[in-house]
């Protein structure tokens, strides 16, 4: 039972982790380049 909970909320976390990185892809940032795309000089994936 314990197991369980513990395997939800990691999928929730990631889960959340996942729409954050995805949120910030459609808006311009990247991790890759310093969290503003606009400034690394065509590096990143778009």
């Amino acid at each position: 039972m314990g197991t369980a909970i513990v395997l939800i909320a990691l999928a929730g976390i990631v889960a959340f982790v996942i729409r954050g990185m995805i949120r910030d892809k459609k808006k311009g940032k990247s991790l890759q380049c310093g969290g503003d795309c606009s400034r690394c000089g065509g590096h990143c994936g778009h």
